[in-house]
C-alpha cells in the first residue's frame, strides 16, 4: 500500500495540474541549465524519476521518449516524431536512448527506496517497461551523477587513467550482456580514428544526412530556450549567432578538413576508447547497449572522467562491417563508439521539462 501511495500520490499532483519547478520560465541559458540540472529531489516521487530518465543521453538529443506511470511501474515509449531516419534508419540510436533513459530511472529509483527491474517489450513499436517495488532507499553515487554527467564534445587533457579507473569504467559498462571494450593502445586508437574520419566525411556528403542534422542545431540561445532540445551551439563549444547568419557561414566553417582536425584532435587528447557490443541486435540489444553506456558515464562522471560519442562507423553501413571485422566482433554488431578522458566541462544540454513528455496511462 505505501508503494502504491509514493507513486499514485505523484501521479495525482502532475494530472491536478499543480505548479512544480519544471513551470519555470528561464530567461537565460544559464538559468535554463541549471533548471534542468539541478538535483534530483527524491520528495516529488515518480516525477522526479521521470526526470531524472530525460537527463540521460540520447542522440542529437532528440529525446525521442514518452513516459506513462501506473502504480508499480513506469513505461517509456519511443516518439517516433523525434526519429531520425538520415543518420539511424533502424532506430537503433533510438532504441538505445531509450536504454540510457531507463538506466538512469534504474539509478534514481533506489533514492525513493524502490528497486526497478528492466523488461523490454519488443511488439513493434517497442517499449520499455520498469517495474519498481519497495527497497530500502540509499544515496548512490551513481544517481547523484545523473545531473553532473554530460557528452563532453571537446579536447580532453591527454592524461591516461590508472588501471583502476579503467577498470572500474569497464565494469559499469559491462551489463545485461553487452560487452564493454576498453581501448587504450595509441596504434588502434588511431585505427578507430580512422574510421571515424571515413564514417564522417560520408555523413558529410549525404545531402540527406546534413539536412537532419541541421535541423536538430539550436545556433544560438534563445532556439535552445525556446525548443529545449537538440544540439545547442555552446554545448558543442561553438558561438551562439543568429539562425540565419549561422546557416548562411556553415558551410565555410563545418568543412571535411575542419572536422577531420577536430576529430583527430579530440581522440588523440583522449585517454582511451569505449565500444559497447550487445550480445544480439535487436531492440532488447540495443536497449541493453544504451544501458550500459549510461552507466559507464555515471561511473565515469564520479570518477571525473569526460566521454563523447564518436558513433560515425557505426551509424555508416559498410564501415560498421570493416570496424566489427577489425574488432574481430564475428557477427556482433558495434552498438557505440565512445571516447573518454579528462578535460573541462561544457555548458550542459537543455531538456524538456516533465510535463511535455508524460502520457495518460
Amino acid at each position: 500500500m505505501k508503494r502504491r501511495s509514493l507513486l499514485l500520490g505523484t501521479i495525482a499532483t502532475y494530472a491536478a495540474g499543480m505548479p512544480t519547478a519544471d513551470a519555470q520560465q528561464p530567461s537565460t541559458y544559464e538559468e535554463a541549465a541549471r533548471l534542468v540540472w539541478r538535483p534530483l529531489d527524491p520528495a516529488r516521487g515518480a516525477l522526479e524519476l521521470v526526470r531524472a530518465a530525460t537527463l540521460a543521453a540520447n542522440s542529437h538529443n532528440t529525446q525521442p521518449w514518452r513516459f506513462t506511470l501506473a502504480a508499480n511501474r513506469i513505461t517509456i515509449r519511443p516518439d517516433l516524431h523525434r526519429r531520425c531516419p538520415a543518420v539511424d534508419p533502424d532506430d537503433h540510436h533510438l532504441f538505445a536512448s531509450l536504454g540510457c533513459a531507463a538506466e538512469n530511472l534504474v539509478q534514481a529509483a533506489a533514492m525513493l527506496g524502490l528497486n526497478a527491474s528492466v523488461d523490454v517489450d519488443t511488439v513493434d513499436p517497442g517499449s520499455v517497461v520498469i517495474a519498481l517495488d519497495r527497497t530500502a532507499a540509499s544515496n548512490h553515487e551513481l544517481a547523484e551523477a545523473i545531473t553532473q554527467r554530460q557528452c563532453t564534445r571537446a579536447k580532453y587533457d591527454g592524461t591516461a587513467l590508472s588501471s583502476e579507473e579503467l577498470r572500474a569504467v569497464e565494469n559499469a559498462g559491462s551489463l545485461c550482456g553487452v560487452e564493454c571494450l576498453i581501448v587504450t593502445e595509441r596504434s588502434r586508437m588511431e585505427a578507430i580514428l580512422d574510421y571515424v574520419i571515413q564514417g564522417n566525411t560520408a555523413q558529410m556528403r549525404d545531402p540527406a544526412f546534413m539536412a537532419e542534422l541541421i535541423s536538430w542545431i539550436r545556433f544560438n540561445d534563445a532556439a535552445a530556450i525556446e525548443r529545449l532540445d537538440g544540439l545547442a551551439a555552446r554545448s558543442s563549444g561553438n558561438p551562439a549567432l543568429p539562425a540565419w547568419l549561422a546557416r548562411h557561414l556553415l558551410r565555410f566553417v563545418f568543412t571535411e578538413k575542419g572536422e577531420q582536425d577536430k576529430y583527430a584532435e579530440h581522440v588523440r587528447s583522449s585517454a582511451g576508447i569505449a565500444i559497447f557490443v550487445a550480445p544480439h541486435s535487436d531492440k532488447a540489444g540495443w536497449v541493453a547497449a544504451g544501458r550500459a553506456y549510461q552507466r559507464f558515464a555515471l561511473q565515469a562522471t564520479t570518477l571525473g572522467i569526460r566521454n563523447a560519442c564518436l558513433n560515425q562507423p557505426v551509424e555508416v553501413p559498410f564501415l560498421r562491417l570493416q570496424i566489427a571485422a577489425y574488432l574481430e566482433l564475428g557477427d556482433r554488431r558495434p552498438d557505440l563508439i565512445v571516447r573518454f578522458g579528462r578535460g573541462a566541462k561544457l555548458p550542459p544540454s537543455l531538456r524538456r521539462p516533465v510535463s511535455a513528455v508524460i502520457d495518460a496511462a
